[in-house]
């Protein structure tokens, strides 16, 4: 905090304020704190072939809507832990893979279907990664 105070009531010159300006943004962008992890490989996560491969389908369908480890919310609810409750926070069904599976082939509300994208395989390699998360 003293060096961002020296930064804001240091006399610059004209010259140097857009360098002064870049330095305070970059320190409250440091500041702020974010529970985002660094992504690991699925060696690191110790991820089965399934499991990968559901992982690949998550970043190909769900993660433009869906954070995988982080409790931050983007268009959709984040999954983080979304099989390590007895039920789905929003719809209240039970968060099993009948349900969750049921919801990925028909979609819900805001959510788009992807029965028509995906095999059955699909499904349960994108459910095994899941249950990961």
């Amino acid at each position: 905090m003293e060096l961002l105070d020296s930064l804001i009531h240091r006399q610059s010159t004209s010259s140097n304020r857009p360098r002064v300006a870049a330095t305070i943004c970059a320190l409250i962008l440091l500041s702020c704190g974010c529970d985002v992890q660094r992504r690991k490989s699925d060696a690191e996560l110790g991820l089965t072939s399934q499991q990968s491969a559901g992982r690949r389908l998550y970043d190909q369908y769900c993660d433009r809507c869906h954070e995988p480890y982080s409790s931050r919310e983007k268009k959709g609810r984040s999954l983080q832990g979304v099989f390590k409750k007895q039920f789905l926070s929003q719809s209240g069904m039970p968060a099993n893979d009948e349900r969750v599976g049921e919801m990925i082939l028909t979609g819900r509300n805001m959510m788009p279907a992807f029965g028509q994208v995906m095999s059955q395989q699909q499904v349960q390699d994108l459910l095994a990664y899941l249950h990961t998360l």
